[in-house]
């Protein structure tokens, strides 16, 4: 029987989580979310339960308001970083859900990777 999109998604998705979660030693988790229409990252602190940081394309001062595309990805992985920095948080995991890691999700982690994340 032949799995349908969002199942292998899904399958996806909890294969990374559960591989970052068994190396996560206590580091903040960098999760990223794509729709159709946005693309949101937030640093999360698994251990506490916590949003340290967050960014979307919804921002208006990104001026990227609405869009999706590997500009937006990049202007949203650059103001993460930056905010990281801000909340103290250098070492994170990448955490691309089951988004494949190429297009958008690939420039996102560049442009925080060149903001002084490391992951």
């Amino acid at each position: 029987m032949a799995n349908t999109k969002r199942q292998l998604f899904l399958k996806r998705r909890l294969r990374v989580r559960n591989k970052l979660r068994a190396m996560a030693n206590g580091r903040a988790r960098l999760s990223v979310h794509r729709s159709s229409k946005n693309l949101s990252v937030q640093l999360i602190d698994d251990v506490n339960g916590r949003t340290l940081a967050a960014a979307s394309t919804l921002e208006k001062d990104l001026g990227v308001l609405g869009k999706n595309n590997v500009e937006a990805a990049a202007k949203v992985g650059a103001a993460i970083a930056e905010r990281a920095k801000k909340a103290g948080v250098e070492e994170c995991y990448f955490d691309r859900g089951g988004f494949l890691f190429h297009g958008k999700i690939k420039a996102l982690a560049d442009a925080a990777r060149e903001g002084g994340l490391k992951f």
